[in-house]
């Protein structure tokens, strides 16, 4: 039997074909080409300071008349529902071919929030962000009703429309408002239009807002949704794994080396952690005969925080009866191009500022092979360890007194190498002082069949071929408890 281990932000693989996964999950408006022709020109009004509205200088309900009675705007008439009957990407893909200045009689109804809006004499522009993408509204003063109010809504507002799709003189697809109404009011104020949201620690405290403004976050986000979505597909239609859910509070820690978050049930009286893997409810399910089986689940680990630790991440975990670790390489690299095809297109995408080609087969390297090419002279487990010691000390590795050489070899690697390894990679044999799950290596005394997959310099998986001698497992974490 083998596993897998991976997160969805960085997968990881453990060995009864338990594949573990774990994806930890991270700016620009559109530029609107008809605001700068003449009023006169349907295509977009001239800069005018006193009547255009930025991001950077609208504090909520500043210099905006209320929508009261006295504006002739009840605000009772806000909905408590409104149905839309398109969206932005929609009518764009609908009319892709539309001719400069054409109308169409296509009435539609959208939704969202409006992102840009300028307005000169008797014609003002805006634009509308749905989930779907944005798009333009235009709003001459004979057509759409409460013209003064539209001109004065603030940036962030929540508003329906409903009118018919045109284009402008310049070929800007567009909706013109021939009525529309406030479905929530924007209280605070949005970040400049032209650079976004570009501090770091407001983005990750408030997400909500860098997903409002950023395109790109909102993306990410959709990708990952359907990254999750097709894993499932694949894995279940394609290899007849099945999902399950395993309980998140545990009476003992387990699963995975790492701090666990405690907590006390008050109605049992007892302390119980929070999951740091669901590695061993799974093996159970296979033990009660089900051959294929995976988790996509939180897990908690109260460790540092770093760009590629988060205490809480999602990881997907599965496992299969009668595969090797051989099986589980060829399931990652065959997922992730599957992924990669369906949401990009291609398996060679843009990662960072580097191309990253993720076309299977991916090279299937030997731990100890990578560490010799690091320090320039061969080293494996019957390298001595006063050697390897001062080999590691060389190269910035904190030795520590209960270190074999497994354990050193291993140090060694991922300070030099792993980090370097770019394009998709099987780090193969790791040594069984460092791999108390899995099994021992057919071929290589004192190493295991196990493997991490290294992408982009980061781990994206850990999975081997599982131990299943339960002598074997109980004296090696035994060894482990001396150390």
């Amino acid at each position: 039997m083998s596993t897998v281990t991976g997160e969805l932000e960085k997968p990881a693989f453990d060995g009864k074909s338990r594949l573990g996964l774990s994806m930890r999950t991270r700016d620009c408006l559109p530029s609107m080409s008809d605001i700068s022709a003449p009023a006169s020109n349907a295509d977009g009004p001239t800069s005018s300071p006193e009547r255009t509205v930025h991001f950077s200088d609208r504090q909520a309900g500043s210099g905006a008349p209320a929508l009261t009675a006295d504006s002739g705007v009840n605000p009772l008439t806000i909905p408590y529902r409104f149905e839309p009957t398109t969206n932005s990407a929609a009518i764009a893909e609908k009319h892709a071919a539309l001719e400069a200045g054409a109308e169409t009689g296509d009435i539609v109804t959208i939704a969202g929030r409006l992102m840009l809006r300028r307005g000169q004499g008797k014609l003002a522009f805006g634009q509308l962000q749905d989930g779907a993408g944005r798009i333009q509204l235009f709003a001459p003063a004979d057509v759409t009703p409460h013209f003064d109010e539209f001109v004065a809504l603030q940036l962030g507002d929540w508003i329906g429309v409903t009118g018919e799709v045109m284009t402008t003189k310049k070929g800007e697809i567009s909706v013109k408002v021939t009525s529309w109404v406030v479905l929530a009011k924007a209280k605070r104020q949005f970040p400049d239009k032209f650079h976004g949201l570009t501090d770091t620690d407001t983005r990750y405290r408030q997400r909500y807002v860098d997903l409002v403004v950023t395109p790109e976050s909102s993306k990410t986000l959709r990708n990952r949704s359907k990254a999750i979505s097709l894993m499932r597909r694949w894995l279940e239609d394609e290899h007849q794994f099945m999902e399950v859910e395993t309980p998140l509070l545990h009476t003992i820690p387990g699963g995975a080396l790492a701090k666990p978050f405690k907590t006390h049930h008050n109605a049992l009286d007892m302390e119980l952690f929070l999951r740091i893997a669901p590695e061993l409810y799974l093996k159970r399910l296979v033990v009660g005969g089900f051959e294929r089986v995976y988790e996509i689940g939180r897990v908690f680990r109260n460790e540092g925080i770093s760009p590629r630790h988060n205490p809480e991440f999602t990881m997907i975990e599965l496992y299969a009866a009668y595969w090797d670790y051989s099986d589980q390489m060829s399931l990652v690299e065959n997922l992730t191009a599957h992924i990669s095809m369906a949401l990009n297109g291609t398996t060679v995408i843009q990662y960072g500022d580097r191309e990253l080609d993720l076309t299977p087969p991916w090279p299937r390297r030997s731990l100890a092979e990578l560490a010799s090419i690091a320090v320039d002279r061969p080293v494996d487990l019957n390298t001595p360890l006063e050697d390897m010691r001062a080999l590691c000390r060389e190269h910035g590795v904190d030795v520590k007194d209960g270190y074999g050489v497994g354990k050193l070899l291993l140090e060694l690697y991922e300070k030099t190498t792993e980090h370097t390894l770019w394009n998709p990679t099987h780090v193969v044999d790791y040594p069984k002082e460092v791999s108390p799950l899995a099994r021992d290596h057919r071929s290589i005394p004192g190493m295991t069949e196990r493997f991490e997959t290294i992408v982009g310099g980061r781990e994206l998986c850990n999975g081997y071929s599982e131990l299943i001698d339960a002598d074997e497992q109980r004296s090696r974490f035994e060894d482990q408890v001396r150390q």
